[in-house]
C-alpha cells in the first residue's frame, strides 16, 4: 500500500513497488489507508508523514493497533530527515525510513535488509 497525499508520488512509488513484485494499492491519506488495511492487510506499507486528515505517525500507530495475524512491513517515505523524526517514526511502529526522493535501488535494498532481519 502506498499512502501519500501527492498523486505523483503515489504513481512513482507504485511503479517502483510493481517492479519489486508487489501489487500496489494507493491511498491519499491515513484515514483511507487505515480503512483499506482493516479490510485487507497488505504485506508492505509505504507512508508519507505530512498528510491531511491523519498524518503518517498517527496512521502507523493506529495501524499497529489493528488486530491481525499478518504484520505488514511499514516504511516511512518522507522528506523529513532529522534523527528525531526517524526515532519518532520507529517509535510509532515503522520498520524503516527512507528520505524522499528515493529510487528503486534504495527501496529494494531497504526491503531486502528488512527481510533478512525478520528471518
Amino acid at each position: 500500500m502506498i499512502v501519500d497525499d501527492s498523486r505523483v508520488i503515489r504513481k512513482v512509488s507504485s511503479k517502483i513497488t510493481t517492479a519489486l513484485g508487489y501489487v500496489p494499492i494507493e491511498a491519499q491519506d491515513g484515514n483511507e489507508a487505515l480503512a483499506r488495511c482493516k479490510r485487507s492487510m497488505p504485506d508492505l506499507v509505504l507512508t508519507d508523514w505530512d498528510m491531511p486528515e491523519m498524518d503518517g505517525l498517527e496512521f502507523v500507530a493506529r495501524l499497529r493497533a489493528v488486530p491481525t495475524s499478518k504484520r505488514p512491513t511499514i516504511v516511512f517515505c518522507t522528506s523529513k530527515g532529522a534523527a528525531r523524526d526517524i526515532h519518532e517514526a520507529i517509535a510509532a511502529g515503522a520498520d524503516d525510513y527512507i528520505v524522499k526522493p528515493f529510487d528503486e535501488a534504495t527501496l529494494r535494498s531497504k526491503l531486502a535488509a528488512l527481510a533478512r532481519a525478520k528471518g
